[in-house]
């Protein structure tokens, strides 16, 4: 058609016929040359929206998620202890190693003693041996304090005067009670003063022994 009639039928309203599309040129690689823009993968999609996404280096994703330690910040290096936690730790320590050497003094203490206690009571065994006074028919009760209980022994009516007087005493050997005389009394008091249950001072008052008086004596069948 020559450009006059075409120009004629477009000034009669006519409309001029749209141009053929033009599809877009094959690339090198084989893929067809898109618009920017598609290709890209939809919301909900599971194909990843770039290749190699997961490379290292990738922005916006670590290389290996999964590993320990990546992604975490950095920690600076530790603050440095001050004089005044220096000289705290210090006295803590020497508190602490203090109060270990007390109990371990304490300890050793103890442990001497008992066996102080041990030397005593073999030697008083050796002292005495054989040497108590006690009557195997003896039926009088005479009580005194001792370890903060109420003891007794059973001594006959001349042992009760004599120990009354302070011419015999007691002695505790190994939960017995063992009558014997002043003078050994007396020895056995340097060997282990502990074995003392009964020394009684004749120069004392009368009423100092509640328990000297047999009608004063405390029954036999009292509970204490």
């Amino acid at each position: 058609m020559s450009d006059n009639i075409r120009d004629q039928l477009l000034g009669l309203g006519f409309k001029a016929a749209p141009k053929p599309e033009r599809k877009p040129e094959p690339r090198r690689d084989g893929r067809p040359q898109g618009k920017p823009g598609q290709g890209r993968p939809q919301a909900g999609s599971n194909k990843p929206a770039h290749a190699g996404s997961n490379k290292p280096g990738h922005a916006g994703k670590p290389a290996h998620p999964g590993r320990p330690g990546q992604g975490r910040p950095a920690q600076g290096p530790r603050k440095p202890r001050s004089q005044e936690d220096i000289d705290l730790a210090k006295a803590y320590a020497i508190r602490a190693q203090k109060e270990k050497d007390e109990r371990m003094e304490a300890e050793r203490l103890k442990q001497e003693e008992a066996r102080l206690r041990r030397e005593a009571r073999a030697k008083l065994d050796e002292l005495i041996k054989d040497k108590g006074l006690n009557d195997p028919n003896a039926d009088i009760a005479r009580h005194f304090p001792y370890g903060g209980k109420i003891k007794r022994i059973y001594v006959n009516a001349e042992q009760l005067k004599a120990l009354n007087a302070g011419e015999l005493g007691v002695l505790q050997q190994n939960g017995r009670y063992l009558l014997v005389t002043a003078q050994l009394l007396a020895e056995a008091e340097q060997v282990f003063a502990q074995a003392v249950a009964l020394k009684v001072d004749p120069n004392a008052p009368a009423d100092a022994d509640p328990y000297a008086d047999p009608q004063y004596q405390v029954p036999d069948d009292l509970v204490w």
